[in-house]
């Protein structure tokens, strides 16, 4: 870890302010190394008595895939998203080396939302991964055994609620009866909640059809829903193909942070290798933010998505990897709480019991 520190020094030495960024970071990565090792369960009795029950299933899928002699494991299975940090780690191929030098091999899995990529980890198919604020939420309720390791900045503008182009709508307010369609737990889902709590509008008047992005953007082409709720770049390229009308984003109404999310006994296995999967996200976020047309032209292959729906995605958010604070573990339990009062998530849950706080 030692080391880990230098490198995130030298890396920005030729900038002051950047290198206290880097140290910062280093300083966190040293402490979530040591605290992983001892992270505990708790919170609601019937969230963690789930949770003991998945952690199971996954010790029993990974059984064998531990290096005795290395300490290492010998694969990192990582689950992703379309349009995230860890997809410009895949496309760059930079993690992928780096843990390759430590003889560990990397695997990706593609996911169409959080609550998908969670359920992956639930049941023990994948290791780490990133998803957005209410995930995790539905994943925990659930008693999924999850972390929270690091999350990015706040990207309120990522997310919001399109309209067709021709569409009679005018305001959220006019929802109030229509079928508005959204991946269910999924960042937007919570989005959709305090814009309709914002509008006056109750959350029972209007008709939720739950659907994955793809199938969602089909029903939204074919007027099959009256509105869509989405994030990037599945927001972005919904805009530029089909000229959709963006009704509101999550401006001072929520934080829609992205999290890295790690399987609990993988994490205190092997908290060193977390500690490089989160430098090297911290590295490539450093690059993409001064280079959002190249990252553009980086993802597009890996996406299947076109060059100016990435650039518009890329301009709506902020990088770098951040530790978890009080600020972002209030919020969170502010949406579980949320979720709960609505009935969404069927017992109460403590954000905390699944964070490590260095």
């Amino acid at each position: 870890m030692k080391r880990i520190a230098e490198l995130a020094l030298d890396r920005r030495s030729g900038d002051a302010a950047a290198g206290k960024r880097a140290f910062r970071l280093a300083a966190f990565l040293l402490a979530l190394s040591v605290l992983l090792t001892a992270c505990g369960g708790g919170g609601d009795k019937t969230a963690a008595a789930g949770a003991k029950t998945a952690s199971a299933k996954t010790e029993s899928s990974k059984s064998g895939s531990g290096n005795a002699e290395t300490g290492k494991p010998e694969v990192v299975r990582i689950g992703y998203q379309k349009y995230g940090t860890l997809n410009i780690l895949k496309a760059d191929g930079a993690l992928d080396r780096r843990l390759e030098e430590l003889g560990i091999r990397t695997e990706w899995t593609e996911f169409p939302g959080g609550p998908q990529l969670l359920e992956a980890l639930n049941v023990g198919s994948i290791d780490i991964g990133h998803t957005g604020e209410a995930p995790p939420i539905f994943a925990q309720a659930a008693g999924a055994p999850l972390v929270y390791l690091a999350h990015e900045p706040s990207s309120p503008t990522s997310e919001g609620l399109l309209i067709p182009k021709d569409s009679p709508v005018q305001s959220v307010a006019d929802l109030k009866g229509k079928k508005v369609a959204l991946n269910k737990g999924s960042n937007v889902h919570y989005l959709l909640v305090k814009l309709l709590e914002q509008a006056g509008v109750g959350y029972e008047e209007i008709e939720t059809v739950y659907l994955p992005p793809s199938d969602a953007r089909a029903a939204f082409e074919s007027g099959g829903v009256d509105a869509w709720v989405i994030w990037d770049p599945f927001l972005a390229a919904a805009q530029t193909a089909t000229g959709a009308k963006l009704l509101a984003d999550g401006t001072g109404l929520v934080k829609n942070h992205e999290f890295y999310i790690g399987e609990r006994s993988f994490a205190e296995n092997y908290p060193d290798i977390i500690a490089v999967i989160l430098e090297e996200a911290d590295k490539i976020d450093a690059w993409a933010k001064d280079n959002r047309t190249e990252l553009a032209e980086l993802l597009s292959p890996q996406l299947g998505i076109d060059v100016p729906s990435l650039e518009l995605a890329a301009g709506r958010r902020l990088y770098g990897v951040q530790p978890i604070d009080q600020a972002v573990i209030d919020e969170q339990q502010r949406i579980a709480d949320t979720f709960r009062e609505l009935e969404l998530i069927p017992v109460n849950i403590r954000v905390a019991d699944a964070i490590v706080e260095p």
